[in-house]
């Protein structure tokens, strides 16, 4: 019934646009497409319960909404944020009702990664045995926050990040149902995209507000949009899925030579507020991981560029973290301090019960100088070369090369030393024979 003041109570843009099909629904061809899997699921008439994993405003519960839709399935809603076991119980006991009565649930659940791990393991009886149907949507990845059991139960569907061609679809279809186009210029529109950062329910939220401030006939630039809009946040939260993203993002930067996709990774990092002191840990382990010994003065900088920012603070010290990511970036690299201390770890716990070679231990009593100890040491400063070429892996272990430099920086000159060294205990061995 139409009352004087529906035109007070007008549905939000949002809800006017949501998709009413799974054609409707932009930006995730790869699930919905022809032959993506969520639209075989739908054909083949066999429904199983599946994780949606993606950044938010991409349609995670316009699509959960859909699929009951198409499979005639009774959709139920839950958000982890605010449910609790007694909501559970009840959304449970609900969905046994309906299967006795012939109809199945699909159980949507927002959030999932809330739910504690028992709270998760309360879902799996009721997967099991087809009372609901699971589908989990979560911003974070599955693999962190879901328990083993669950994930084994759930396929898990990757959703995308909406790029520029799903957000103009929105756009256009929002300029017909306002039956007029945003009063926006070409610099505003790609601004009012870039400030959405492929959320797609923000994107539509900005549009409102463009139609609803802007003057008539007005076309508004983008200084006059950045007035008209709050600047969003940065999507990053400093224990989740963003913060891992991106020291990752840092870290293979440097190891592949690019400063300057290292300081862009940095910039954004500061911006979301990173704690500087996991930078500056990551970028040190850097400096030992990757650059080694190609180039022994990375790890320096690195306590250099630590001890700037601890004296300076920020801003100032923020020059100082980011010549460091240049350093490290245009160092030379080799991992192979990394590879050399794995395979010996590996080795050590092999042999663990074996004694060193008795000519390298020490005799501080008689007892131990009659058994051999120290006997046949010979020290290096007294030979020619200052290298004496005894073996000092233990007498039943053959001997292991573990650490391997590289052609490159520093090792280059270590590799040359090496390579004496080999030589000249081959020739010593000779001559003892």
């Amino acid at each position: 019934m139409t009352t004087l003041f529906d035109h007070l109570t007008e549905k939000p843009l949002a809800d006017r646009m949501r998709p009413q099909s799974l054609t409707d629904v932009v930006g995730q061809d790869h699930l919905l497409g022809e032959k993506g899997p969520l639209r075989r699921m739908i054909a083949s008439g066999r429904m199983s319960s599946f994780i949606l994993w993606g950044p938010p405003g991409c349609g995670k519960t316009t699509i959960a909404r859909i699929l009951a839709q198409e499979t005639n399935l009774h959709f139920a809603s839950l958000s982890a944020v605010f449910s609790g076991v007694s909501d559970l119980r009840k959304v449970f006991q609900e969905a046994q009702n309906r299967r006795r009565m012939g109809q199945g649930t699909l159980l949507f659940v927002d959030e999932i990664h809330r739910f504690n791990r028992s709270q998760q393991d309360g879902f799996l009886p009721y997967v099991e045995d087809g009372t609901v149907i699971l589908v989990g949507a979560t911003t974070e990845n599955p693999s962190f926050e879901l328990n083993s059991a669950l994930l084994s139960r759930a396929k898990v569907f990757v959703l995308n990040r909406l790029d520029d061609a799903a957000l103009d679809q929105i756009l256009a279809k929002a300029e017909t149902l306002m039956q007029q186009p945003i009063p926006l210029d070409e610099v505003g529109k790609k601004y009012l995209k870039n400030l959405a950062d492929g959320d797609g329910r923000y994107f539509i939220n900005l549009i409102e507000s463009v139609f609803q401030y802007a003057l008539p006939d007005e076309i508004l630039d983008q200084p006059a949009l950045e007035q008209l809009l709050q600047k969003r946040l940065p999507n990053y939260d400093k224990d989740r899925e963003g913060h891992y993203n991106l020291i990752s993002a840092l870290h293979k930067s440097l190891r592949g030579s690019d400063p300057d996709a290292g300081l862009y990774w940095l910039a954004r990092m500061i911006t979301a507020g990173e704690d500087m002191k996991y930078i500056l840990r990551r970028l040190t382990r850097f400096a030992s991981e990757d650059v080694g010994m190609a180039d022994p003065g990375a790890l320096v900088q690195a306590h250099c560029a630590w001890d700037s920012y601890e004296r300076l603070g920020s801003p100032e010290g923020d020059l100082a973290v980011a010549g460091l990511v240049v350093y490290l970036a245009t160092a030379p690299k080799s991992n192979s301090i990394e590879s050399a201390w794995n395979e010996v770890r590996r080795v050590a716990q092999t042999t663990a019960t074996l004694m060193p070679p008795k000519h390298i231990l020490n005799a501080p009593t008689k007892l131990m100088a009659d058994l051999g100890y120290n006997r046949g040491y010979q020290y290096d400063h007294d030979t020619k070369e200052g290298f004496s070429g005894q073996n000092y892996f233990p007498d039943d272990m053959p001997r292991h090369t573990f650490y391997k430099p590289v052609e490159r920086g520093y090792e280059r000159e270590i590799t040359k030393r090496l390579a004496y060294w080999n030589e000249l205990r081959q020739k010593i061995r000779k001559s003892q024979k």
